[in-house]
């Protein structure tokens, strides 16, 4: 009986997610009915993400604060990164994690942003713009500037952070045990693009590079109803996108760690290991061993 019901279940679910998947791509006599959904799958297919539940303070018995980065260079991580355009041939419901941050940002859906990771400085609308976008006299106007002839708007080249700019995330997150649980536990707390300085993307390449900032800080728990809404592309099973909510949440990425809080006023891997990259990269591993050996030992021990 058990296992019947539990066939049910299943076979509901795996429905309900080809459902929203497809899109009436079975179903539709002509290309534009594709994507469309009637009232009924509208609302059934609206739903929340799944909460947290509550976590008092005294049933954490430890937890340590970390901060990694997400480099869209590797391939497991392209679903962050890719469509960096639209071109009118993918579906509007695909788009890359910066586009939907922005778009939402810009929506009034997100508003918890902030310039650190410490969430203590919030940003307005015109400090991210000043951040996403930058403009500087073009040729033409330098010479009408130098001739003394008046400058117009049409004389200045105008530079703006878009997707295919983003080459890193940054996340901060806090690994717990849950004691009444008797769980090792991750809670995502923040996300942050990581780019060029805005003001670096006229002088080349090579200054870019060497100009990795993070343009805002994301406070997650704010932006999950509207990650949840945006689907990102399944590279196993193109029938079964899932949310990004979904994918951080469940840390389907590669990361390394950069950074952990400590008495040292949380100073990062590089600070006290200097230019030597296979020794932060190694000590990135012994941080995520300590984490990972701890529940094991609570229970060896």
């Amino acid at each position: 009986m058990k296992k019947q019901v539990f066939i049910v279940l299943f076979t509901l679910l795996f429905c309900t997610e080809q459902s929203l998947a497809q899109n009436n791509l079975l179903n539709a006599k002509v290309p534009q009915e594709i994507g469309f959904q009637n009232a009924e799958q509208l609302t059934a297919n609206n739903t929340s993400p799944i909460a947290y539940g509550y976590v008092d303070d005294r049933d954490v018995l430890w937890s340590k604060t970390i901060w990694e980065i997400i480099d869209l260079d590797e391939r497991i991580n392209f679903p962050y990164y890719y469509p960096t355009i639209n071109n009118g041939y993918l579906s509007t419901t695909r788009q890359s994690l910066f586009r939907v941050l922005i778009d939402n940002i810009k929506a009034g859906n997100i508003t918890e942003i902030y310039s650190t990771s410490y969430f203590n400085d919030k940003l307005t609308a015109e400090d991210l713009e000043e951040r996403l976008e930058s403009k500087k006299l073009s040729a033409v106007g330098i010479e009408k500037s130098n001739s003394g002839e008046q400058v117009t708007e049409d004389d200045y080249d105008i530079y703006k952070i878009e997707t295919d700019k983003v080459v890193q995330y940054r996340i901060k997150g806090t690994w717990y045990v849950n004691k009444r649980l008797g769980e090792l536990k991750y809670r995502l707390l923040g996300i942050a693009p990581v780019a060029p300085d805005v003001s670096t993307l006229s002088e080349g390449p090579a200054a870019m590079a060497d100009a990795l900032v993070p343009l805002f800080w994301v406070w997650f728990p704010d932006a999950r109803e509207a990650l949840n809404k945006s689907q990102v592309f399944n590279t196993r099973n193109s029938s079964q996108p899932i949310t990004f909510d979904n994918m951080l949440n469940s840390r389907r990425f590669n990361s390394i760690i950069y950074q952990e809080e400590n008495v040292y006023e949380d100073r990062a891997v590089n600070q006290y290991i200097y230019e030597d990259a296979l020794r932060q990269l190694l000590e990135s591993e012994r941080i995520k061993s300590e984490i990972r050996d701890f529940e094991q030992d609570l229970w060896n021990n």
